[in-house]
């Protein structure tokens, strides 16, 4: 700590006894309100003092969760302490004020009691959007629902279709959605454009009756429900299955409790930014320690509601400068109107979840990482082997993902026994998977085998351009099975369509 102290009280008297302090190297002090006069020598010693404190927390001595925690602490309070936080240090604001002559901080005020009476920051323009009007748009039709969810089976747009489905299932803290935005960036419409049969999952936004409901029930009623129903209504044996962060997470609970039951009903399986190891759960496993998971346990573990409220809380602080501080200095301190933005509408659309399944999650999963251990878990009445599930398996990573970093996605490769492909991509949780092959943007990594570490992964792949969704049809198209004229309409007799997509789940609100 001395020689910490001495380097800054160096860099302190180098800045002090400059002319011109150094440019901020921060995006939020890029405006040339920033670069001189008293606000560049703000975030100047902002900048200093920053730096400083966050090597004191990483210089801290100590039990390894207690450093992540004080370093997550800290960074939270650098954060929140910017010069650009607040009218009387920002210029920015300050020359917006004058200009609109007082009118921006008036509409800031507005903005601020909306989202005061939202009980949330308004990340964009939320009347921009509507649910089936302008997102979830693709085509399709609900054919089954029970109390936990809605089966959508999309209308086809090629003449001909692989005889094996594709079934889609995302995380249950969120809504389908994410993966059916808007026509131009729809991992739905992309995969019926590569002609498979495609059905999703849409999970119900359970409220308090239904605060009871077990991590069992979303494996067995969501799951497996959707698997046998997809199954019934095509008539084939088998479905190839793609889960989306904890979906992935109850797709391989499910396949592997179906292996366990001798039902050999999964073709092939893909995990995106899917946790299965917990080892290294990311930024969400400062969180999660026996005094959390405890209290969480007394207090909704028998019955009550993890709001999707909270949830979408905790997720935006883990990205506070992009999730938080950036939309109170724009939408208060200058008074502007959030833009219209189709992810962070479906970020803003939180979804709640029972307590006694949230608990079981985080405990089995966050806090005993038992489901990398075969038998260890029971699930659906079923001993738990990932092991046997043995079907081809495509694993995605993002490379900047913050809540399943991209070699804790990776150790999925070697708790799957069947053949495992993995690719990395550009990015982060949300960002990196939608990524669509129309725009051709960034770029991801493709290795030739999956050997033990991720790094040794890392040392022999292949960075290629563009999105990573060319490589996933190829491989997935393998499963596809034989060719077939597409169905003129969707469900069957014993699955009649119930109402038409995205479904009246989707639509409720936390």
């Amino acid at each position: 700590m001395t020689g910490l102290q001495a380097d800054y009280f160096m860099r302190l008297s180098d800045l002090m006894s400059s002319s011109n302090p150094p440019a901020a190297p921060d995006r939020r002090f890029a405006d040339a309100s920033w670069q001189s006069g008293p606000f560049a020598w703000g975030a100047a010693l902002y900048s200093l003092n920053a730096e400083f404190l966050q090597r004191m927390a990483d210089a801290v001595e100590g039990e390894s969760k207690s450093r992540e925690r004080l370093r997550f602490a800290t960074q939270q309070w650098v954060d929140m302490m910017s010069p650009a936080n607040f009218l009387l240090t920002n210029p920015e604001a300050q020359k917006k004020l004058l200009d609109t002559r007082g009118e921006s901080l008036w509409s800031g005020i507005q903005n601020m009691l909306t989202d005061l009476q939202k009980g949330h920051i308004s990340q964009t323009d939320e009347l921009a959007f509507d649910v089936g009007r302008n997102v979830a748009t693709t085509p399709g039709a609900v054919v089954y629902q029970n109390d936990l969810i809605q089966l959508i089976q999309y209308t086809p747009t090629t003449d001909r279709v692989g005889s094996r489905p594709l079934l889609m299932v995302p995380p249950c803290i969120n809504k389908f959605y994410i993966m059916d935005l808007q026509p131009d960036n729809s991992l739905v419409a992309y995969a019926v454009s590569q002609g498979h049969t495609v059905f999703m999952v849409s999970w119900r936004n359970v409220q308090a009756d239904q605060s009871r409901l077990t991590w069992d029930d979303y494996v067995e009623r969501g799951v497996i429900d959707a698997v046998r129903t997809v199954r019934e209504i095509t008539g084939q044996p088998t479905v190839n299955l793609l889960g989306f962060c904890v979906g992935g997470t109850l797709v391989a609970t499910a396949a592997a409790a179906l292996t366990a039951r001798g039902e050999r009903w999964v073709e092939s399986l893909t995990l995106l930014t899917t946790l299965l190891d917990f080892s290294d759960p990311g930024v969400v496993g400062i969180f999660v320690d026996e005094a959390f998971v405890s209290y969480k346990e007394a207090t909704i573990g028998s019955g009550g509601l993890m709001h999707g409220r909270e949830l979408a809380t905790t997720f935006n602080f883990l990205r506070p400068n992009d999730l938080v501080w950036n939309y109170v200095v724009s939408n208060y301190l200058k008074g502007e109107p959030p833009p219209a933005f189709d992810l962070l509408y479906w970020n803003s659309d939180s979804t709640n979840l029972p307590g006694p399944m949230y608990c079981w999650y985080l405990r089995h999963m966050y806090l005993q990482n038992e489901l990398r251990i075969p038998g260890r878990l029971t699930s659906a009445g079923e001993r738990i082997d990932l092991g046997a599930i043995g079907v081809p398996t495509y694993v995605y990573g993002s490379r900047e993902d913050h809540i399943v970093p991209w070699r804790a996605a990776y150790e999925s490769t070697q708790l799957m026994k069947g053949p495992v492909r993995f690719v990395m991509g550009a990015s982060g949780h949300i960002a990196g998977v939608i990524n669509p092959a129309s725009r051709n943007k960034r770029n991801y990594w493709v290795g030739a085998s999956c050997p033990p570490s991720a790094e040794q992964w890392f040392s022999q792949a292949q960075e290629v351009p563009g999105s990573w969704w060319p490589d996933w049809a190829q491989w997935v198209g393998k499963f596809q099975g034989e060719r077939k004229i597409a169905p003129r309409s969707p469900g069957s007799a014993l699955h009649t369509v119930l109402e038409p997509a995205p479904g009246s789940y989707v639509r409720q609100r936390a």
